[in-house]
């Protein structure tokens, strides 16, 4: 099976590299300053499941042609568009898109970029960064979740999984009900970014201050809207997540607060904008949903006039 990793950042570093450690067929496709520095240096991963140093075979877009099994995107969904002008000339009838991407709406944009039996459903949870050109695992998180669209499994889905099977520090599954995992993926996801964004603080501190009431009333608004779409909540899932932002001591904080602090573009419109139009459809109260989704994109324009503080 010959992969193909957009990037060599943190996650496709991470996920890409160990793969290619357990002896898989693996490229990056990285800008030249990247694979300069991957010829130089390597491919450095730091990480609790132990470090490696892993010789990297890069490619650059302007020499990518097709020949790929799977092609792993872990861009943010900003760079969605960019994304896909990239990998077309390196995709063929052999070809699966696995994306990771947070939020649901990019499915249907590479869908129709390149066909709905191209396009596979992804999820990841880990924490890892890219600092001096190293990959760092910030904790022991590392799941890799997929399968197809309508729920099959594929042989291609089950042949990427048996590829993980000898991965160091990953835990790679093919499941059937994709669809739901990025379902529940997205209402945990967006409750998360509706209170961190809004309130500018990590749930422990919005429970502190009296919010956790706010955030499960958001939680069951979101499930709501996953119910209206065919994606009811387990129970197991609501009482856990319940749970979570009823946490007093949680020191979670969501990717978009860590940007949004650190003055960086955000995925609003991929998921806040997604869950308020997706509110208006399901019938859900969307005032929340409507003032989070108008904060992120507040925000945006006083980074685009370089106030992003």
């Amino acid at each position: 099976m010959r992969v193909l990793v957009l990037g060599a950042g943190a996650l496709g570093g991470y996920y890409g590299g160990r793969l290619a450690e357990a002896g898989g067929d693996v490229t990056f496709l990285v800008r030249p300053g990247r694979a300069a520095a991957l010829a130089r240096d390597g491919l450095v991963i730091e990480s609790p499941f132990g470090h490696a140093k892993l010789a990297a075979k890069t490619v650059l877009a302007a020499d990518l042609q097709p020949g790929w099994d799977v092609i792993l995107l872990t861009c943010k969904a900003f760079d969605l568009e960019d994304a896909i002008a990239t990998i077309r000339p390196g995709v063929d009838g052999r070809t699966a898109i696995l994306p990771v991407l947070n939020g649901l709406s990019h499915i249907a944009t590479l869908q129709n970029a390149f066909g709905k039996d191209r396009v596979l459903g992804g999820l990841c949870k880990i924490q890892a960064t890219l600092a001096d050109g190293v990959v760092r695992q910030l904790n022991d998180w590392r799941w890799l979740t997929f399968g197809e669209v309508d729920g099959t499994m594929s042989p291609r889905v089950q042949a990427l999984e048996a590829a993980y099977s000898k991965a160091i520090g990953v835990e790679a599954k093919a499941v059937p009900n994709v669809a739901q995992r990025l379902w529940e993926k997205l209402v945990h996801l967006g409750t998360s970014a509706v209170g961190t964004v809004l309130m500018r603080a990590r749930v422990g501190e919005i429970v502190r201050a009296g919010g956790s009431p706010m955030l499960i009333e958001v939680l069951e608004r979101n499930a709501a809207i996953a119910a209206h779409h065919g994606h009811p909540m387990p129970d197991a899932f609501m009482a856990e997540y319940r749970a979570l932002f009823s946490d007093a001591t949680s020191a979670y904080a969501t990717s978009m607060l860590r940007d949004i602090e650190a003055g960086n573009r955000i995925e609003g419109e991929h998921i806040l904008g997604f869950l308020h139009q997706a509110a208006l459809r399901a019938g859900v109260e969307p005032a929340i949903h409507e003032m989070a989704a108008l904060h992120a994109r507040a925000y945006e324009e006083r980074r685009a006039a370089n106030r992003p503080k």
